[in-house]
C-alpha cells in the first residue's frame, strides 16, 4: 500500500513564542510524532518564524514554497498544529483550499478536530475562521485606537527606538546622547559626498567598535523620515537630525541612484538619463593604448541595458563636464528670468483661477436645475477642469534657483578646478537632478536643476 506523502507546516510570531512558549521546535516535534504514529511519509517541513497570521500570504515565504510543492503534486496531506497557525480569515482559506483541492491535497490539525476530507469538517472550519477573523478585526480596531491616542500625545507608537534615539519616561523619542554625534556625522559626511555607499564605508571604518551600527542601519538612517522628525506625515513629531528639505533631497538623489561596479568616483553617475529606456547611465573606465605604447585611462558612461535592449550612448566624462561648465550659468539665468516673468503674471493667474471656479459653479447650477443635459455638462466641465489645473500648476519657488546662483557667484569655475574628484562630484549631486541625452546623436542636450 502506498504511503501518504505528508508535509509539516508551522508558524509562530515572536510575541506568541515569548508569551506561551509555542516555538517552532515544539510545534514541529508534535507534527513529526503525529506523522510517524499514523504511518505517513514526511516529504517536507516548512516553517515561518516571526510572521503573524494577519500578514498577506505572499509574505509567508515558507507557506508559498509549500503551495508551490502542492502544485507540483509532491504532497498528499499537510499537517499543522492548530487552525490559527494555518489561517486567520475565510478569504485566505478558500483561496488556498481551491489550490489544494485541484491537486487532491488535504490538510489536518493535530491538536484540534479539523479535517477537510469531510463535509462536516469543512463546515466547522468555515464557522471557526469567521469567528477568528472577527476577533482579529476587533483586536486590530482596539490597537488602532491605542495608536491614535499615542499619536495625539506625540508618543512613540510602536517598536524599538531607532538608532540615535532613546525612549524617555514620557514615552516620546529623544536624541540618544551616547550616539547623537555618530548620527550627526553620518549626515554630515553624506552631504559632503552625496553617496550612501561611501558614507557606509567611512562610518563603519571609523566606528567599527559599535556593534549596533551596521550597514543596514546606516542606510536606514539615510532613508527614513524619522530622522527628519517626521512620523506618519506629521512634521516636528520628535527631535530631528535633519530638516524635511534635506530628507527630501536625499530621497530625490537616492531614487535616481545607479551603482557602478567599482568604487571609482564618477562625477555624474546616476545623473545622466538614457534617452531610450530612462535608465541612469553608470560609469566605467576605458583603456586605450597610445602610439608610444603607454596606456591611457578615461572615464565613460553607458546604459546597463545596452546589450539587452538597445544601442546606448557611451559618453566620456570630460565631455559631460565641459558641457555642464559651459552651460550651467547661462541655463540658470534663463530659469530665473522665466520665473520672474511668471511671478509678474501671478495676479492675472489668480483672477483667471477665480473666473474658472465661478464658471464651474455656474455650470453645476445649470445642470442641477435641468437646463443643460449630461453630455454637454461633462464636456464643458472637463474643459474648465483642465484649464484650472494648468492655472494651478505648482512652480518651483525662485528662491531655490537664487540659492544656486549665490553658490556659483564670482569666478566659481576657477574654484571648481581646485576641487578634488570627490568634492566635484558632491557639487554636481547637490546642484543637478538630471542630464539629458539626444536620442539620435547621443550628445548632451540639456539638464535639470535639483530644486
Amino acid at each position: 500500500m502506498k504511503k501518504i506523502r505528508c508535509a509539516l507546516y508551522d508558524r509562530v510570531s515572536h510575541d506568541l513564542q515569548a508569551k506561551y512558549g509555542l516555538s517552532l521546535v515544539t510545534q514541529m516535534e508534535d507534527l513529526r510524532h503525529y506523522a510517524v504514529d499514523h504511518g505517513y511519509e514526511i516529504v517536507g517541513t516548512y516553517s515561518d518564524e516571526g510572521i503573524t497570521a494577519r500578514k498577506k500570504l505572499q509574505n509567508r515565504k515558507e507557506f508559498m514554497r509549500l503551495l508551490n510543492d502542492v502544485q507540483q503534486d509532491k504532497i498528499d496531506l499537510i499537517l499543522v498544529t492548530k487552525l490559527d497557525r494555518w489561517f486567520r480569515n475565510v478569504k485566505d482559506y478558500h483561496n488556498t483550499q481551491a489550490i489544494l483541492e485541484a491537486h487532491h491535497c488535504n490538510w489536518r490539525t493535530v491538536c484540534e478536530d479539523y479535517d477537510t476530507s469531510t463535509a462536516d469538517g469543512q463546515l466547522k472550519i468555515n464557522i471557526m475562521l469567521a469567528v477568528a477573523q472577527n476577533e482579529c478585526d476587533r483586536t486590530s480596531e482596539r490597537i488602532k485606537v491605542v495608536f491614535s491616542h499615542k499619536k495625539r500625545q506625540g508618543q512613540h507608537v510602536t517598536g524599538a527606538a531607532p538608532y540615535g534615539y532613546i525612549l524617555g519616561e514620557d514615552k516620546k523619542l529623544h536624541k540618544d546622547p551616547d550616539r547623537e554625534h555618530i548620527v550627526n556625522e553620518i549626515f554630515k559626511y553624506y552631504f559632503s559626498c552625496f553617496s550612501k555607499r561611501q558614507t557606509v564605508f567611512y562610518i563603519l571604518g571609523k566606528y567599527r567598535n559599535d556593534e549596533k551600527l551596521t550597514e543596514y542601519k546606516i542606510n536606514r538612517i539615510l532613508s527614513h523620515e524619522a530622522y527628519a522628525g517626521i512620523y506618519d506625515g506629521i512634521e516636528g513629531y520628535h527631535p530631528a537630525y535633519i530638516t524635511p528639505e534635506q530628507y527630501s533631497q536625499i530621497h530625490k538623489i537616492s531614487a535616481a541612484k545607479s551603482y557602478p561596479h567599482t568604487r571609482e568616483p564618477y562625477l555624474f553617475s546616476s545623473l545622466i538619463k538614457c534617452p531610450h529606456c530612462g535608465t541612469r547611465l553608470t560609469g566605467f573606465v576605458k583603456k586605450q593604448k597610445l602610439g608610444n605604447g603607454d596606456i591611457s585611462y578615461y572615464k565613460r558612461y553607458r546604459c546597463s541595458k545596452k546589450y539587452d535592449y538597445h544601442n546606448s550612448p557611451c559618453i566620456t566624462e570630460s565631455v559631460v563636464e565641459e558641457y555642464m561648465l559651459t552651460n550651467l550659468t547661462h541655463q540658470l539665468e534663463i530659469n530665473i528670468f522665466n520665473l520672474q516673468q511668471q511671478k509678474a503674471l501671478e495676479k492675472k493667474t489668480k483672477n483667471q483661477t477665480s473666473k474658472l471656479k465661478s464658471e464651474m459653479d455656474r455650470l453645476n447650477l445649470l445642470y442641477q436645475k435641468g437646463r443643460i443635459d449630461e453630455s454637454y455638462y461633462e464636456q464643458e466641465y472637463d474643459k474648465l477642469e483642465k484649464e484650472l489645473k494648468k492655472e494651478q500648476a505648482v512652480t518651483v519657488p525662485i528662491e531655490k534657483y537664487l540659492e544656486i546662483q549665490k553658490s556659483i557667484s564670482g569666478d566659481w569655475q576657477k574654484l571648481y578646478e581646485k576641487l578634488d574628484v570627490e568634492h566635484r562630484k558632491a557639487f554636481w549631486k547637490r546642484t543637478i537632478k538630471e542630464i539629458y541625452v539626444e536620442p539620435e546623436t547621443h550628445k548632451i542636450c540639456g539638464f535639470e536643476f535639483l530644486v
